[in-house]
Formats: C-alpha cells, structure tokens, sequence
C-alpha cells in the first residue's frame, strides 16, 4: 500500500482537499494507469503492421505480399551530399526525396519507395571543382554512380517490381538516369519474360521545379536574382516545408548575406514554408500524373 504522510500545522482547521490519486489504494491507481494506456493500445492495434510505402520499414516477407498483390511499381528517390552555403545542410536533396517520394507513392496506390540513393557526381575531387570546393560535398565518378542505378533496379527487378521509376532531385545528374533506364530498357527488351520490367527516368519531377515553380515565384513578385540557381529562395523555401531543421532560420535572418564565393546562388533571406509548399505540390501532383501517363501507357 502506498502511504501519504500529512503534519497538519497546530490550531488551523484544514481546508477540506479534492481526493489525491496518491492516496487511493494502489490497486485502484494500477487500474486507473492500466485504463489510460488502453486507447494508446488500441491505436496502435489500428495501423496494420506492413502497412508503410518504405521498402525498409517492411519485413521481407510482407513485401513479399505486397509485390503479389499488386505493388509492383517502386520509386527510387536520388538525392546527393553537397554544399548549399552556411544556411542550408548538406543532406538537403536526400531529405527532400524521400520525403516526396512517399507523399507520390501514398497518393498512386500499389507503389513502394525504395532507399534514397545518396552518393551522386558533384564534379571533380582533385582539383576540386564546383560543390566539391566547400566543406562536406561528397561526389563520386558518373560511371559508379550509374552502376549503382543499374544494380539497384536489377534487384528490384528480380523480386518482381516491374515499373521502377528514378526520380532525382538534383539536375546534375538527370542525363546520367536517363542513360540507365536506357540501358536497362534495352537489355530486358531482349529478355525472354512476355511481360518484363521497364524504367524510367522521370525528368518532370526535377523539371518543374525549374519551370512552373519558379514561375508561381515570380507570380508573387519575387525576381530571378532572389530566387537564385542554388541555395537561394527557392531552395530554401522547399527546404522549409519539408523539413525547417535544416534551415538555420535565425542566422540567415541575422547574418552576412552570402555570396557566389559562399557556394550561395539567390537570396534566401525571404524563403517561407508556404511558399516551398507550391513548390512541394507541383513535383508531387505532376509526378504523379506522369507516372499514372507512363504506367497506362505500357500496360
């Protein structure tokens, strides 16, 4: 039994006092805890195990079950590690496609992600060129970088996903995912399955933030300078509305306005999270539409 100890001060009446939990008998209060966790219990019962779109949150074997009941489209999300000046991190584009990737996965249906591939060309290592001339970018040469592609779709391909779609969220190697969903194409065309795999490289999904998005931008009188190539308004704001923790807010608000010397194309100064989610919206609602055109298209 758990007891209270009361020393109630000489010649005061005591105030009368609302019954404490902690003096009810400690059956009753093992009760009343057990009574609270059963709706957290019970919310958890209610998401189906095997349920997420991520190919790593699921046990093999329920994907498994997911490919033979239908999932056999799979996204592969590209990012990279590079510089985006002192106000943006390095891990921006990984961030931002897998984040997207499941928002377009969820909304068509029988689609799983796979993992974000992370190590992308950035330039030349030795003599450092581009992003490689700052802090933290790591690049690796075009043809490891499409070796890698190629494995990763083979695989997919084997455990029976036959719609394997790149979406890359740097424009620096948007040529090289086109070459191997060309290669691919032409190697599986000549495979003896009536029906085989097919990949794409889905150029829309980078494209348009290069186009309508900044055009919507411009809408709303922001200018070209201010919109910036890199890790300028525009980056920054898409940033924001994926995810602000990458985004040092305050010291962008407070310090020295960086530069092309600083890595930093634009001016992010401005950059909101409403803002990123016009950005957000265009890639995830016109990829979605280009991949529901390419999967009619090659059934």
């Amino acid at each position: 039994m758990l007891m209270t100890l009361q020393f109630p001060l000489p010649n005061v009446p005591l105030a009368p006092r609302a019954p404490s939990i902690l003096s009810k008998p400690f059956g009753s209060l093992f009760s009343l805890t057990l009574f609270c966790l059963i709706p957290a219990a019970s919310a958890l019962a209610a998401t189906p195990a095997g349920s997420s779109v991520m190919l790593e949150e699921l046990t093999s074997t329920e994907l498994r079950s997911r490919i033979d009941h239908g999932a056999t489209t799979v996204l592969v999300p590209i990012g990279g590690v590079e510089q985006s000046g002192p106000y943006i991190a390095l891990g921006k584009h990984n961030v931002r496609a897998g984040l997207l990737a499941r928002q377009i996965a969820q909304k068509l249906g029988n689609t799983i992600v796979a993992p974000v591939v992370s190590y992308v060309p950035e330039g030349a290592i030795s003599p450092p060129a581009g992003h490689m001339r700052f802090a933290g970018t790591i690049s690796i040469p075009p043809a490891a970088f499409e070796a890698v592609l190629e494995g990763a779709a083979a695989s997919l391909r084997q455990h029976g996903f036959r719609d394997i779609i790149f979406l890359g969220d740097h424009g620096g190697y948007q040529k090289n995912e086109q070459n191997v969903a060309n290669k691919l194409n032409r190697a599986w065309g000549k495979a003896s399955t009536a029906k085989d795999a097919r990949a794409y490289a889905l150029l829309d999904y980078y494209d348009i933030t290069q186009s309508a998005y900044i055009a919507e931008l411009q809408k709303r009188g922001y200018g070209s300078a201010e919109i910036g190539l890199h890790a300028g308004l525009a980056d920054a704001a898409l940033m924001l509305a994926t995810d602000p923790s990458l985004v040092r807010s305050e010291a962008m608000a407070h310090g020295p306005k960086p530069g092309v010397a600083d890595g930093v194309r634009g001016d992010a100064t401005r950059a909101t999270a409403e803002l990123g989610q016009i950005g957000i919206k265009l890639q995830v609602d016109t990829s979605v539409v280009a991949i529901r055109q390419l999967l009619q298209r090659n059934k």
